[in-house]
């Protein structure tokens, strides 16, 4: 993996107020180095170069340039500032090139199942990150993941993932990492309502009790019979 060599500054007046609000505004960003069995450093480095660090990729190996000399690192945060949603303060860790190193590493998908076209296939991508063991020098930036040979409801799961040599995975290997569905058919329309004629209003000729068929019962069907019967 190649090294992106950045010129670092100590920095001191740490707990001055004031301080670090001056090297924000000289477009530069505090950054602290910790790890490797040496005391923390405080540093600062110009905001171009962490924007080049952070466009290079995730698990990006810094060469650090301090005046005590150079000092291998990976950035392992970065905070932003609410509203500009600039870069306001790093942390880089120290690492050995000859050691293996824990990381998570993006997932990135490349090529399209025939199956997304003809029939609409949606793609659902559930694991965007998976856990590697690595030499720092062999750490990559992003692991791809080839679509082209997947099918409706079929899926690939972490174990199915080529990873290259000397990377080992660490996420459990029957987790889903992307999956390729179609929506279900749309529910039969309701039944059709009853015949006009079945929803006309009761006169009060035919008003009364109804058996299980709808049809209107003896004692409410033979009121005029028993008005002639009486005459």
């Amino acid at each position: 993996m190649e090294e992106m060599n950045i010129k670092a500054v100590a920095r001191t007046g740490e707990g001055v107020k004031g301080a670090l609000s001056k090297i924000r505004a000289e477009k530069n960003i505090p950054a602290v180095v910790y790890g490797g069995h040496k005391e923390p450093v405080s540093i600062t480095i110009s905001l171009k170069d962490l924007e080049k660090i952070i466009k290079a990729g995730k698990n990006t190996i810094v060469s650090l340039d301090l005046p005590t000399g150079k000092e291998q690192a990976l950035v392992k945060e970065v905070q932003y500032h609410v509203v500009s949603d600039l870069p306001i303060h790093a942390d880089f860790q120290r690492v050995s090139l000859k050691d293996k190193m824990d990381v998570v590493v993006p997932v990135k998908l490349v090529g399209e199942s025939a199956d997304v076209k003809a029939y609409g296939a949606m793609v659902e991508h559930i694991m965007r990150e998976i856990e590697v063991r690595a030499l720092v020098s062999k750490i990559p930036h992003e692991i791809e993941v080839d679509m082209t040979p997947m099918t409706i409801n079929t899926g690939i799961v972490a174990g199915d993932i080529k990873l290259p040599e000397g990377v080992e995975l660490l996420t459990d290997p029957q987790a889903p990492v992307v999956h390729l569905t179609i929506l279900k058919d749309e529910e039969p329309a309701a039944a059709a309502p009853a015949a006009a004629a079945d929803a006309q209003p009761e006169s009060s000729s035919t008003k009364g009790k109804k058996d299980a068929d709808g049809n209107l019962t003896k004692n409410a069907a033979a009121p005029a019979a028993k008005d002639a019967a009486k005459k």
